[in-house]
């Protein structure tokens, strides 16, 4: 007996319906790109292993998916390195390509190779498939898209502010209220690290700190003891994270906290810019939310970072986020390319949109018109109707067969079409054809030399 065919964990098939909602909210992430003024480009499934291990820290490159080598990858490997089952040691020597992790590190190989063939500041939006050997849960999964838009070549803090406005405008669009914004800057969490005394220990302090939603304070605190924390920098650590109040009040307590921290008080400035200017400008689905507790663990982030959080009631992680990254670029040989992007977490939202029914009607249509099979003769003038629909952009189709009426019913019933068409003997004799309203049931006969007149109400 044959095995049942599965998939990998972490993947998933996507029926017709399923694709219809995503590429609806892709539409709209897309169209609201180019509003913006970003411009398309795509990069390979797969980069150089060496390209993007050390740009994610020790836990982003453990959920690198490595391909091994073609051929035989073993041959050439000395004995006693494979006995020695090191995994480190091995690795090189078995694979030199990996599929990438995200878009933003192959974007920037991208803007180092083709440098001489783009114009700065450039803007870009990706809309590709992203893989991690992350451990499968809700809202998670090893294999997703990612929507990413990036600028690189300006240091203007202009830049976020477009952003956070494109973050409003497509949950805006999509239908979203009560979406939070949270705000933070990582020269401020580098001004903490430095007046708490662990200046030097920055990687471990933002990577352990960006676990907050999910161990919650007392993990974050005894992790960061783990890693060598001392109980005396802990201490003055915890007020940080019970921190409370208005966006103007955590400033000026981050303002207090961080005023002999220079670093420090150059992240202030920033935010203390982004909160009057989106104060000025105004948002309509998004509220901004200052969250000293951000840290966004990549360690390309350099400036300000951003994180999406689902509306109140709803136990997803974020829907988005990104930041800016003075220094990515320079990895790969480009010095002194400024760049920020932000991200969105396309099978997260479409979670959040079934659950909350913001899907409109017309997404789960995958048909207007559907023409009923009565036999060769009146399946060939329904030919012609369809011939003219379909010129006229309308999503329509014949039953193959001249089944039996119910069945034909029951699958146009399955397949959520708006009107069914009928072109029986009696029709075709009186040249005419009837069409029913699956919503109302009303039914309207109509001229077959008029088929315009139905076609332009669709």
């Amino acid at each position: 007996m044959a095995q049942k065919p599965s998939i990998p964990k972490g993947t998933r098939d996507f029926s017709p319906a399923e694709i219809a909602k995503r590429d609806y909210i892709i539409n709209i992430i897309r169209s609201q790109f180019e509003r913006f003024g970003f411009l398309p480009i795509e990069t390979p499934a797969m980069e150089n292993l060496e390209t993007l291990t050390g740009k994610y820290g020790d836990e982003g490159d453990r959920l690198i998916f490595k391909i091994l080598n073609s051929g035989d990858y073993l041959a050439k490997i000395r004995p006693e390195i494979y006995d020695n089952k090191d995994a480190q040691e091995l690795a090189p020597l078995i694979t030199q390509k990996a599929l990438r992790y995200d878009l933003t590190v192959p974007f920037a190989r991208y803007v180092v190779m083709h440098q001489h063939e783009i114009d700065f500041p450039f803007k870009r939006y990706q809309i590709q498939p992203v893989w991690r050997a992350d451990r499968p849960q809700k809202g998670r999964f090893r294999e997703f898209f990612q929507c990413d838009a990036d600028v690189v070549g300006s240091n203007s803090l202009l830049q976020e502010l477009e952003f956070i406005q494109l973050y409003d405008a497509v949950f805006k669009d999509l239908g979203f209220k009560g979406i939070t914004i949270r705000l933070n800057h990582r020269k401020m969490l580098s001004g903490l690290a430095e007046i708490l005394g662990a200046g030097d220990k920055m990687i471990e302090f933002t990577t352990t700190l960006d676990k907050m939603d999910k161990i919650g304070v007392d993990g974050v605190m005894a992790e960061l003891e783990q890693r060598g924390f001392p109980d005396s920098t802990l201490t003055k650590m915890a007020p940080l994270f019970s921190l409370q109040g208005s966006n103007e009040e955590l400033m000026s307590a981050l303002r207090n906290i961080l005023k002999d921290s220079s670093v420090g008080m150059e992240g202030i400035a920033a935010v203390g810019f982004l909160l009057e200017s989106i104060a000025e400008l105004g948002l309509e689905c998004c509220d901004v939310r200052l969250d000293i507790t951000l840290a966004r663990g990549l360690n390309y982030y350099t400036g300000p970072i951003l994180e999406i959080q689902a509306p109140q009631g709803i136990n997803m992680g974020s829907l988005g986020g990104g930041g800016r990254y003075d220094d990515l670029t320079g990895i790969f040989g480009l010095n002194n390319i400024s760049g920020v992007g932000i991200s969105f977490g396309l099978d997260r939202i479409y979670l959040v949109m079934e659950e909350l029914g913001l899907f409109p009607e017309s997404v789960k249509r995958d048909l207007q018109v559907f023409f009923l099979n009565f036999g060769q003769a009146e399946a060939m003038e329904a030919m012609k109707l369809l011939k003219a629909m379909r010129k006229a952009s309308v999503k329509c189709d014949i039953y193959p067969n001249p089944a039996k009426i119910q069945k034909q019913m029951k699958y146009a019933n399955n397949r959520g079409v708006r009107y069914v068409v009928s072109i029986g003997e009696n029709e075709l004799k009186a040249g005419e054809f009837q069409v029913k309203n699956m919503e109302s049931g009303e039914q309207t006969l109509y001229p077959l030399s008029q088929a315009s007149t139905f076609i332009g109400l669709l």
